[in-house]
């Protein structure tokens, strides 16, 4: 534990203490949850839970600043040896640096995101209301919103539906510049009335197929993905309320002012995706189901092994720290395997020639039995049991992923070398643990036996930064092939601490979410067959929605960027994104094929209208999101950048592909009389 094996790197290892009275109260906290769940929970019961989490809560925040305080007053110290290679490590440190990131990241990006926001508005719009609005909305549905989950007692993180009030918000900006155009005799209010009725139907469509799209994280088993599915729901519903009532009232006493066209004039991309996908025709679909196989393929490639040193850059002291620890002190990542020893056969042993241990004649050893206090020490330090421990610590040690292995075996070890070579015989063993005082039991021999409860306990260091590690597989592996060395029924070997802990996390967020995909999908076809009654014009909306998924995903996937609790949001984000941009698209194409007679012509009416919408919104969010490159913590930075291509096909399947399909199957009739060149 302190030296590597060329003596050339060494540790302090540092155990900080626990509140014993915190943890009562946490152990009693989690027996009341499980009675609530299970729906047994009494009223005083309810009550006592209740104050239980009040405590909790302060524990955790007081918790928390006590481990960024011990941190930074390691850190101090280590600054005074510059000049040396000093690295700090272990798992208090991550979770106080990835708080540290994220904190850092919502201050400094947070402020970078709302300046790029307004100058993206200025520069779109060349109005200061059109600045001004869209921010007033935005701001104010983050306010509500944190307030809202705060009452529920969530923590707020991210408020990441603070986007869909701005694209309500630009919708709503765009038609009334396009009506403020077309309609100089109308006034203020007839404007805002004419905007907003005109609006809310597809608005509202939007809200809750967005919602149904998030609902998907809502079927994870983790509380967090759960409860970010919650908070962008509610955030969400308190988007489109705010949109709608602050929009009319925040212009209702302004004059109406003329419409700056200037930036639609210089990048007009909606009337070159229009020409783009009268260009290429009905070619865009086979060339979408190419890639929408060649998206499935790399969904079969995707992963969800990720490590704790993966989340930050390779130049980061948190970084070097784990990769010291990882090659040199044998690995970061903690694994234990605990094993329930059998009574019977106590002196049978499972494989003869690895035994070490002599059996000896009852009483050849009478004399020194008076030294041994309880009849239990006796018992537990069989040939058998001590045969069995050094058995499976010696099989541990073959592994290329495992670092450190640390059980009983190594006080055997230990003592064999202090002992001229001899192995400790049963007697010497249960005379040393009688005899040693209990200030190094503590240290040496109770992490590793419970005489009480016939087990012991082997602990072992995963070496994280191995490249072709495969933490899911080696759990497999060693959860069969343990119970056959030990000889011992699989219920008797059970495996836990941080690697079980995260390794099932990340199982959990590939079942529960790629594999629910499909169901949510049906879900929203169904939610676009009450919209639009028609399971044509279904199928088509659901199609974007498709592509846009299984591209984002299937990217992941070729390039082995790994799931996990922030990259498995992206598929929902998408999926929401997606879902407004076919609803607003589809929703306009159908009034102005009714105005047009004309597929093409109503699909170059729509570009120019909802079209520019579409491409305001999806720019300015894609901008917002992509600062978060910039970022020292990996998962931020694969976030903004996956979260922006979603935002970028999601555009460009609505505005290309789409019309397209439309034009192909031609799913809208009037009075039979569209016309179809």
């Amino acid at each position: 534990n302190l030296v590597s094996k060329d003596f050339k790197t060494t540790a302090l290892i540092i155990n900080l203490k626990e509140n014993t009275q915190d943890k009562v109260w946490n152990d009693e906290r989690n027996e009341l949850k499980l009675k609530k769940r299970n729906e047994s929970i009494t009223y005083d019961e309810l009550e006592r839970l209740n104050i239980l989490d009040r405590k909790y809560n302060e524990y955790r925040k007081k918790f928390i600043l006590n481990n960024e305080i011990t941190i930074n007053e390691i850190r101090n110290i280590i600054s005074h040896y510059e000049n040396e290679s000093l690295f700090l490590g272990g798992l208090s440190m991550i979770s106080n640096d990835v708080i540290q990131f994220v904190k850092n990241d919502l201050k400094i990006f947070g402020i970078s995101i709302f300046l790029f926001l307004i100058f993206v508005l200025f520069i779109i719009f060349r109005q200061l209301r059109w600045i001004v609005i869209p921010l007033v909305t935005c701001l104010s549905s983050v306010v509500i919103t944190s307030g809202i989950l705060a009452l529920c007692n969530w923590k707020v993180t991210v408020i990441s539906s603070n986007f869909i009030s701005l694209q309500l918000v630009v919708h709503l900006t765009v038609k009334y510049r396009e009506l403020c155009d077309k309609n100089n005799d109308l006034s203020q209010k007839d404007l805002l009335v004419k905007t907003v009725s005109s609006m809310i139907k597809p608005c509202f469509y939007t809200v809750i197929t967005t919602i149904a799209g998030f609902s998907s994280l809502v079927f994870s088993g983790l509380l967090p993905v759960i409860n970010f599915g919650w908070m962008m729901s509610i955030g969400i519903s308190v988007s489109l309320f705010l949109s709608f009532l602050l929009f009319p009232l925040l212009q209702i006493h302004l004059v109406k002012v003329s419409p700056n066209f200037s930036f639609e004039r210089s990048f007009p991309l909606p009337i070159f995706f229009a020409r783009l996908s009268e260009y290429i025709g009905s070619k865009i679909i086979w060339f979408a189901m190419l890639i929408f196989g060649i998206s499935l393929l790399g969904i079969t490639c995707l992963k969800v092994e990720n490590s704790f040193i993966d989340y930050f850059k390779r130049d980061s002291e948190i970084y070097q720290g784990m990769k010291v620890i990882d090659e040199k002190l044998g690995g970061t990542t903690l694994l234990d395997i605990t094993l329930d020893l059998e009574e019977e056969n106590n002196e049978v042993l499972t494989d003869n020639e690895d035994s070490n241990y002599e059996e000896f004649a009852d009483d050849e050893f009478d004399f020194l039995e008076e030294d041994i206090e309880d009849e239990g020490e006796k018992l537990f330090f069989t040939t058998y049991k001590m045969n069995l421990i050094n058995k499976v610590h010696n099989h541990l040690e073959t592994y290329e992923e495992i670092g450190k292995v640390m059980s009983f075996a190594t006080l055997l070890k230990v003592g064999k070398k202090l002992n001229n070579g001899n192995d400790l015989d049963i007697i010497q063993l249960a005379l040393l643990y009688s005899e040693l005082p209990d200030e190094y039991k503590k240290i040496v021999i109770n992490p590793y036996i419970s005489i009480d409860d016939n087990q012991a306990r082997i602990t072992m260091r995963i070496i994280d930064s191995l490249p072709n590690l495969r933490r899911n597989d080696l759990i497999n592996k060693l959860q069969e092939e343990i119970p056959k060395v030990a000889g011992l029924p699989l219920e008797n070997v059970h495996f836990s601490n941080v690697l079980i802990l995260y390794n099932n996390m990340l199982q959990s967020l590939f079942k529960s979410q790629i594999m629910t995909l499909g169901s949510v999908l049906f879900l929203l076809l169904i939610m676009f067959l009450i919209l639009f009654k028609s399971f044509t014009i279904s199928l088509i909306a659901l199609l974007p929605n498709v592509i846009s998924i299984s591209f984002v995903l299937g990217f992941m996937g070729w390039f082995n960027i790994p799931l996990d609790l922030m990259t498995i949001t992206i598929a929902a984000i998408s999926m929401g994104i997606a879902v407004d941009n076919t609803i607003h698209y589809i929703y306009r194409f159908k009034s102005e094929i009714i105005y047009e007679n004309d597929y093409k012509k109503a699909m170059n009416r729509t570009h120019r209208s909802i079209g520019f919408a579409m491409y305001y919104t999806s720019v300015t969010i894609m901008v917002g999101f992509s600062i978060l490159v910039f970022s020292n913590f990996i998962p931020s930075i694969y976030f903004g950048m996956l979260t922006s291509m979603a935002m970028f096909i999601a555009l460009f399947s609505s505005l290309v592909l789409l019309p397209q399909i439309l034009i192909l199957l031609k799913p809208f009739k009037s009075s039979g009389n569209v016309k179809t060149t």
